[in-house]
């Protein structure tokens, strides 16, 4: 069970001393889920600086750029206060350059493109803005990228994406840096492509990422030292490399009972990365942090509409569904379920936390003790701000949530909740025929 008050680096939302409501920075949950309704995310500004400040402590040894990952959390106004503290960002596709563009022009420096399906056009969009780097999957999408920088009169900065085959202990779909994975090309082979370039291509740097919620430091610093080795050897083959991009990927803790030190989770990762950097020497390391800093920023608010019994089973039915939360159904990811209203009494009850979609894979927690909960009731999915909002839905015609960003004592909405016209406006109504 949540804390009285945890740590902001480990957990932002707490329970206010004296009216016992659920809270985070200086805004009482109750009140945004009054105002703004349910389902809500409500996300802490202070704890997502707080984390990337973590980053930039640890790293200050070495030349280095935060390139935060924009697939784990999308929200304009959050990319719009990461890009204003000098933030980079890994983008996956066009539509995630936009939104970079859209908040701030000039970070398209700052973007590496990384992604195994760029088209042409986006290839296109980021060569017009500027971009730091391509990350470059294969051959044929390298050989793409010579043609489109060609045909722009331009050059394509790139790293190719290696494959160290190195394996992190991690849920098998987050899972990206072995073999029989689609991303990357075997490190083995690296070198021959790297030997092909081009007129319009400058080979920059090296990229690799094994994975995503990697708790242990020690497969992030096995990857870098193959990175390194492999850019020892392209050095020697003529090729100007100045950038390690060792990607992102390091976890959190979802679990409230298992202890979780932020800050040395970062020092360890720094630890295992800096080292083999420095031994190579003109270096700009890149590093591509999302989970690690929104996860924890965010919760989800729900309304209980029901409690149900169906023979020995108690479903607490909430107006969040898995459209709006689709981690737990997805990966069986767990994620702490509390009250917003402290219980006064210590009596729990075996529920499974269900929503309303028409899916038995509809759920948010299975078999999980809480605290007793009535119909009107509102609780909190907590540790949901990466891959929440931005893995939501339209799912049973369903409007995605509204999000808040706290700062303080102030709660802005940043993005409202949507409404059945903007639902439909891009289908056309009637027979096309």
């Amino acid at each position: 069970m949540l804390l009285l008050r945890s740590a902001i680096l480990t957990r932002p939302f707490f329970y206010s001393e004296t009216e016992k409501i659920l809270s985070v920075e200086g805004v009482k949950m109750e009140q945004v889920a009054r105002r703004y309704g349910t389902p809500l995310y409500v996300y802490s500004s202070e704890h997502i600086l707080e984390r990337l400040a973590l980053f930039e402590q640890a790293f200050s040894v070495v030349p280095h750029l935060v390139c935060y990952a924009v697939k784990a959390n999308s929200t304009l106004a959050i990319l719009k206060m990461l890009a204003q503290k000098g933030c980079g960002f890994d983008v996956v596709s066009g539509g995630e350059l936009e939104r970079v563009l859209a908040v701030d022009r000039a970070a398209a420096e700052r973007v590496v493109f990384s992604g195994v399906g760029k088209t042409a056009s986006e290839m296109d969009l980021a060569l017009r803005a500027g971009i730091l780097v391509f990350n470059v999957e294969g051959e044929e999408e390298l050989e793409l990228l010579a043609e489109r920088a060609a045909k722009l009169r331009g050059k394509a900065r790139f790293a190719l994406r290696v494959n160290p085959d190195v394996f992190a202990e991690t849920h098998p779909y987050i899972s990206t840096g072995m073999r029989e994975h689609k991303f990357g090309i075997d490190i083995r082979r690296a070198r021959a492509v790297y030997r092909k370039g081009g007129k319009y291509l400058e080979p920059a740097g090296v990229s690799v990422h094994i994975g995503s919620q990697i708790r242990s430091a020690d497969p992030f610093g096995a990857a870098a030292e193959r990175v390194v080795r492999l850019i020892a050897d392209l050095r020697q083959d003529g090729h100007a490399i100045r950038y390690a991009d060792l990607g992102g990927g390091l976890g959190v803790e979802y679990h409230p009972d298992k202890a979780f030190d932020a800050a040395e989770k970062v020092r360890q990762y720094a630890e295992a990365l800096i080292p083999p950097v420095q031994k190579a020497g003109g270096l700009t390391l890149l590093l591509e942090p999302g989970r690690f800093l929104v996860a924890q920023a965010g919760a989800l608010l729900a309304r209980v509409l029901y409690v149900k019994k169906n023979g020995a089973k108690t479903f607490v039915i909430t107006d969040a569904a898995m459209n709006d939360l689709i981690r737990p159904a997805l990966y069986q990811a767990y994620h702490e379920i509390v009250p917003v209203q402290k219980p006064r009494s210590a009596r729990k009850t075996i529920v499974d936390v269900v929503g309303p979609v028409c899916e038995t894979g509809d759920f948010l927690a299975r078999d999980r003790e809480l605290p007793t909960l009535r119909q009107g009731d509102l609780v909190a999915i907590l540790d949901a701000g990466a891959y929440g909002m931005s893995l939501a839905s339209n799912y049973n015609t369903r409007p995605r949530p509204a999000e808040v960003l706290v700062r303080g004592r102030r709660a802005q909405l940043i993005r409202r909740r949507e409404s059945m016209h903007d639902m439909l406006q891009t289908e056309r109504n009637g027979s096309p025929f």
